[in-house]
């Protein structure tokens, strides 16, 4: 047992070192730049030894990695993401899309800035968000098409895809709540509405009209 006890507490000191790490570098990344910033000033800012830093993560792009899982844990993604698919309602649905978004760019507005100048900076990190994005998308793709396949007429899954998309860009909640004063429930609130007036329009009424 106490061997067991000794491998435990080394895993969960290893653990909080990497999240030591992260959150120095999250800090570093969003005031000087991905890209600016070096492994060195990443350990001199979390006050651990260089050699440290490497051996735990190896790289900022491994780094960024724990970062995103930091941000993930934060905004509860999965548990949020596993309720808007079980759930029946469409308009529900939409809901639990609009306050999950709210939730991840009111944790990691930061983070998804930190990627966008990492990719115009390395190539090897422009692939890495095209595939975050794809996967987004994918996930995406599952809630529309249940959303879809539970009304009777409206957009496309395709179009609704595009339509879910666009309005859950970062660059929108960042004019609407940084640039223009809006309060996140109020964007929550206005994203949730929309969706549901673009994908659900005609839901058990007239059809559109032209």
């Amino acid at each position: 047992m106490a061997v067991k006890d000794g491998v435990g507490h080394r895993q969960r000191q290893a653990e909080a070192t990497k999240d030591q790490i992260a959150r120095a570098a999250r800090a570093l990344f969003a005031e000087h730049g991905y890209a600016a910033t070096t492994i060195a000033a990443i350990a001199r800012e979390a006050d651990i030894p260089v050699q440290t830093v490497y051996s735990a993560l190896g790289s900022k792009a491994r780094i960024l990695e724990r970062i995103t899982g930091q941000w993930m844990a934060e905004s509860q993604t999965v548990a949020l993401a596993e309720a808007y698919l079980s759930e029946p309602d469409p308009r529900e649905q939409l809901r639990l899309l609009a306050a999950l978004n709210r939730r991840q760019l009111d944790a990691g507005s930061d983070v998804v800035a930190i990627y966008q100048e990492a990719a115009r900076a390395e190539p090897r990190m422009a692939e890495t968000l095209r595939q975050v994005l794809a996967a987004r998308e994918r996930e995406i793709r599952k809630l529309v098409e249940a959303v879809v396949a539970r009304r009777r007429t409206g957009p496309t899954v395709d179009e609704a895809l595009d339509i879910t998309l666009t309005l859950t860009l970062p660059e929108v909640y960042r004019t609407l709540v940084v640039e223009r004063g809006w309060s996140p429930s109020r964007y929550e609130t206005w994203l949730a509405e929309t969706l549901a007036a673009q994908l659900l329009p005609w839901q058990g009424g007239e059809g559109p009209t032209s």
